[in-house]
């Protein structure tokens, strides 16, 4: 294909090769929606975190004021909770109906992503076709959390950053920025990566004068402020200096409780509660001296108490976060799915971590043979996933920026998603990155609709006029 050609074609935002996949993905997603509202109603799509998005969304939609109850809220980013207040208007299940229709679109974003990667070929298809069906996806459309929205602003800036390493033009480079920004205030979870890129950019760009401090420098410049703004209006208003308040927070009831239940062979969920876990009544009876602090000051006590905790017992830390990054990147999230369809057992295990996969799976085999049924056969397709994945990987060179920017964006999401509090929603931002790279895993010689053949011998497609075949 030209460059004029791949230039001139870019930019689109559809193709009728598309309807099929984007097609599969709504059948299959409103599906789903559709039967978990008919057996469990708004239940368990608002079940979980949703109620504390919810009540601050609604207030800085109401009142203009970003709280909870009377307090600044610092925990949450006003991203996902101005969307659910927005949409939940005329009920929760137009907002779970608007969130599905963003994963819809995530279809479509995933096939802009493979085209920025490898052009306009068979591989973009292949990705998207891969996204429709993807099982994560799908669950956590329905559920009412932030990492629909989060993918859907996750994606629109990782493909504008493809498009930078193809054409080098640092509009794109910093409309990536923007949506990053963006993203990290739905979920806080990217807020080191505009760092992590800016790093990978300049040492990508470091022979090129021209681009080596300019390009991450505009990057830096169209994401950092925004994030910084946010950091402000805590310290304005709470004291409080970081993003959100969530990191401690985690840090003190999950990995210092965890790493502590270890370490006095007792349960997690009792470290947990002598912790004070989990509203501000259970905190403060644990630790009434706390009653006339301010925010600020109780998340530098928990802040500073996990640290303490987590030093003293390194390689317990060490372990557990591992297990937590292994539970993210393979638990097929069945759980989830069950509650959906009101077939939950009531004698499911909770805690993975804590008992460890291999005991799980021994009892749920006792227990539901046919639940471990469907989780081995949702562990199997994930597997599969990953396979063609590496083989992808594999295929598409060592020397290709986009490939180390998916594998730098995969391995970051794996890596601050371990330890206690993991779960397997946390692993959706790395499966477009996986999709994508088995698209090129399972490219084949072969024809796909009347005008593009796939050559295996290279590692783009090839551009048929139909009126010469």
């Amino acid at each position: 294909m030209s460059a004029s050609v791949h230039s001139s074609g870019s930019n689109a935002w559809w193709t009728p090769r598309l309807v099929w996949p984007v097609a599969a993905a709504a059948v299959i997603r409103f599906g789903l929606l559709a039967t978990a509202l008919v057996r469990t109603g708004t239940s368990v799509i608002a079940s979980g975190d949703t109620a504390s998005y919810l009540e601050p969304g609604r207030n800085l939609l109401w009142h203009g004021c970003f709280v909870t109850g009377t307090l600044p809220e610092i925990d949450r980013t006003p991203g996902y909770p101005l969307f659910l207040a927005l949409f939940s208007l005329p009920g929760l299940e137009i907002a779970a109906f608007a969130q599905v229709l963003l994963s819809v679109l995530s279809v479509v974003l995933v096939w802009r992503l493979a085209r920025a990667v490898f052009g306009d070929g068979p591989a973009a298809l292949i990705a998207a076709w891969l996204f429709s069906l993807e099982p994560v996806s799908v669950i956590y459309s329905v559920r009412l959390l932030p990492e629909t929205l989060y993918l859907a602003l996750l994606l629109l800036s990782l493909e504008r950053l493809a498009v930078f390493f193809r054409s080098r033009r640092l509009s794109a480079l910093a409309v990536s920025g923007v949506w990053l920004a963006a993203a990290t205030f739905v979920r806080p979870v990217s807020y080191y990566l505009p760092v992590a890129l800016a790093l990978g950019v300049f040492l990508f760009f470091i022979k090129i004068p021209g681009l080596r401090w300019k390009a991450p420098a505009v990057l830096l410049l169209c994401t950092v402020p925004w994030l910084a703004a946010w950091q402000l209006r805590n310290w304005n208003e709470t004291g409080f200096t970081g993003f959100s308040s969530i990191v401690q927070r985690n840090l003190y009831f999950y990995q210092a409780a965890e790493v502590t239940a270890r370490a006095e062979s007792r349960s997690f969920a009792g470290v947990q509660s002598d912790f004070g876990y989990p509203d501000e009544r259970a905190y403060l009876a644990r630790h009434p001296e706390q009653a006339g602090w301010s925010q600020a000051s109780r998340i530098a006590y928990m802040g500073s108490e996990a640290g303490r905790i987590l030093r003293a017992h390194p390689v317990s830390f060490l372990k557990m976060y591992a297990e937590g990054s292994a539970v993210v990147a393979f638990t097929p999230c069945v759980a989830d799915l069950l509650r959906l369809l009101d077939a939950y057992p009531e004698n499911w295990p909770q805690r993975v971590v804590s008992e460890g996969p291999l005991r799980m799976a021994l009892r749920l085999i006792q227990t539901h043979p046919w639940l471990v049924a469907a989780m081995a056969a949702l562990e199997l397709l994930l597997l599969a996933f990953y396979l063609f994945a590496l083989r992808g990987t594999l295929r598409m060179g060592p020397r290709l920026p986009q490939l180390w920017l998916l594998l730098g964006v995969a391995l970051y999401f794996l890596a601050v998603s371990g330890g206690a509090q993991a779960v397997g929603r946390y692993r959706l931002p790395v499966m477009p990155v996986v999709c994508v790279l088995a698209a090129e895993g399972l490219r084949r010689r072969i024809t796909f609709y009347s005008g593009t053949r796939v050559d295996a011998s290279r590692n783009h497609s090839v551009q048929v006029d139909a009126t010469t075949k």
